[in-house]
């Protein structure tokens, strides 16, 4: 694999949710071990599957993997970050200040920006060759899916230039006279980032279009920001073999090549390397030692897989359940790379074929609803939550009311506030709360991004509510976290494929909504191949591991479980997203009725 071949110190992964980043990231980790290097693996992305992949339990410490010479990893949790964060801020005043004085202070720091400028600072003291750090030949990042990885890089830059021209006054990092550590740190960052000899940035993608396209766009917004050194994997290639007597393995293997054939213009000129798809999951250390391995995967005999197991619905029966009420959120959820935005966009097609007026938006700053949908269908009107404009907006906002008393000195003080990369979080919680505001008068369908993002959106929602209940005398519907709380208002979908990682995650999103008061009202089990009947031997050896994970979701009781199978064609198009719909073998219209205690147990 070239993209290994004389490997830099810092070695980044990234792409789309679900292209195999960690999977690649993982993997490399051993094999630059295994060639006597001492390797660091970490995670940057807020719901890391590090720790599941090797079946043990990582967290926000450097750790040994047990049984893996020469690896250590490390999970950047952004909670525990703002926790550290926080206490280095309040412990010192804390025998000094009065309880109500110390509470304030820490509603103040609860907020999104904190979390986000505390797992920031942890990342750059990497790049930075902290002390902690020094030993290791290799840092191999793990990264959150494209959108926010792009933001993540681009913020040391964005910070060490506010730093440079802000001598006073204070932001989400504290007091900036003080901080001329975070500057030192920030500039040795944007130094390492930018350096070819000890930084590569590896593009993962599948052959699939969307994935490809929105590839191409990272690797601009690289280029664009000095960060061009890259390397291109197309990863999970059905071999063309699989096809010859098998319809839908064929029409994989075609949609493919056809992929490749047409590769967006900005990353032709990488170097690239192809890995195949293999039978199995790739969690284990002897599994992840396959993946870039030369040889061959063994393959099992072929043997058509049972269908899914009964008590499953359609996703055109959980439509019927989600239009009987006529207006209200519709929230999908889940890891990167499971399918959130195409069966966001399907179910607002259904329900506008319905007759019901629908807005279809997304809060995913790498998600491109038009790309999804192609074309337009009525009663339906699309948008996205886009960070840019809705930053703008917000400060135009603040500087047309806040500002407006304030004399030339104020307001120049209140434009350089604006200016910090923490008006973004702000900016993109409002618009999230104008948005759930929308869905009581309609339906509104929101495509999240990946889990560990929009949990910061909900803290960051959460965190607003005990806020606002300081000072509200009145409804307590004017609250955004009331209306995801009500069943009425918000049907909350986690999404998830049948594989042991997004089922996991899946499940400990739903135990975060429930501590948060939320009950979500469906899973989605989405590209299934058990559902789909394959006859390669290759793709049957995968539907059979499917089989474990579909019953596991529902022998946590969800209160339903629709399964959408794997479909030939990819599911662009308002007719192909339309056909979504339709029933799928093991369906059961009385399961549709199915009902669970509020806090069900997670699979």
């Amino acid at each position: 694999m070239t993209f290994l071949d004389n490997a830099p110190r810092f070695l980044f992964f990234t792409g789309k949710g679900g292209v195999g980043k960690t999977s690649l990231a993982c993997a490399s980790a051993l094999k630059l071990a295994e060639q006597g290097r001492r390797v660091l693996l970490v995670s940057t992305d807020p719901a890391s599957n590090i720790g599941q992949v090797f079946g043990v339990t990582i967290g926000h410490r450097i750790v040994p993997l047990p049984g893996v010479k020469r690896v250590d990893a490390l999970e950047i949790d952004p909670q525990a970050a703002a926790q550290g964060y926080r206490n280095r801020i309040i412990d010192p005043v804390r025998d000094a200040l009065p309880p109500s004085v110390l509470k304030n202070i820490e509603e103040q720091l609860s907020g999104a920006c904190t979390t986000e400028i505390a797992a920031f600072d942890e990342f750059t003291a990497l790049l930075a060759d902290s002390l902690p750090v020094r030993a290791y030949d290799h840092i191999v990042f793990d990264t959150a899916p494209t959108g926010h990885t792009i933001r993540l890089l681009k913020l040391p830059g964005a910070w060490s230039g506010f730093l440079d021209t802000q001598g006073t006054g204070a932001s989400c990092l504290g007091p900036l006279a003080g901080l001329e550590k975070q500057r030192t740190q920030y500039k040795a960052a944007v130094l390492a980032l930018a350096d070819p000899a000890r930084t590569r940035f590896i593009l993962v993608a599948r052959a699939q279009r969307t994935a490809l396209d929105e590839l191409a766009r990272t690797r601009a917004e690289f280029a664009a920001a000095g960060l061009a050194h890259a390397h291109l994997v197309i990863n999970g290639l059905l071999p063309a073999q699989e096809g010859e007597q098998d319809p839908l393995a064929a029409a994989i293997a075609q949609r493919e090549q056809a992929a490749l054939a047409a590769l967006p213009a900005g990353l032709q000129a990488l170097p690239c390397d192809h890995i195949p798809l293999k039978p199995f999951n790739l969690v284990g250390v002897e599994a992840l030692r396959t993946l870039l391995s030369p040889a061959p995967a063994p393959v099992a005999p072929a043997r058509a897989a049972p269908p899914p197991p009964a008590g499953t619905v359609t996703l055109a029966s959980l439509t019927d359940a989600i239009a009987a009420d006529g207006r209200g959120l519709i929230l999908l959820m889940g890891k990167g790379g499971v399918g959130k935005t195409t069966l966001a966009a399907a179910i607002a097609v259904n329900l506008a074929r319905r007759g019901y007026p629908v807005h279809l938006t997304t809060s995913d700053p790498a998600a491109h609803l038009g790309t999804t949908l192609a074309g337009t269908t009525a009663h339906l009107t699309v948008s996205r939550i886009d960070p840019a404009v809705e930053t703008e907006r917000y400060r135009a906002h603040v500087l047309a009311t806040r500002g407006a008393s304030l004399d030339a000195e104020g307001r120049a003080l209140l434009e350089e506030d604006l200016r910090s990369p923490c008006t973004t979080e702000i900016a993109v919680f409002q618009a999230f709360a104008r948005t759930i505001e929308a869905a009581r008068t309609g339906f509104v369908v929101l495509d999240t991004a990946p889990t560990g993002h929009t949990l910061l959106l909900l803290d960051a929602t959460g965190a607003y509510d005990r806020e606002s209940a300081r000072h509200r005398h009145g409804d307590a519907q004017a609250s955004p976290m009331r209306l995801l709380q009500d069943p009425r208002q918000t049907k909350v979908l986690l999404v998830t494929l049948a594989e042991a990682t997004p089922v996991l995650e899946a499940a400990h999103l739903q135990d975060d909504l429930h501590r948060a008061g939320i009950t979500p009202f469906a899973w989605v089990i989405n590209q299934s191949l058990a559902a789909s009947h394959p006859r390669s031997a290759l793709l049957q050896n995968r539907a059979e591991s499917e089989l474990s994970q579909i019953a596991r979701v529902l022998a946590g009781k969800a209160p339903r479980v629709a399964i959408v199978p794997f479909a030939a064609e990819e599911p662009t198009g308002i007719g192909r997203l339309a056909a979504l719909a339709v029933s799928a073998p093991g369906a059961s219209a009385d399961s549709d009725h199915r009902t669970a205690p509020a806090h069900t147990a997670a699979p």
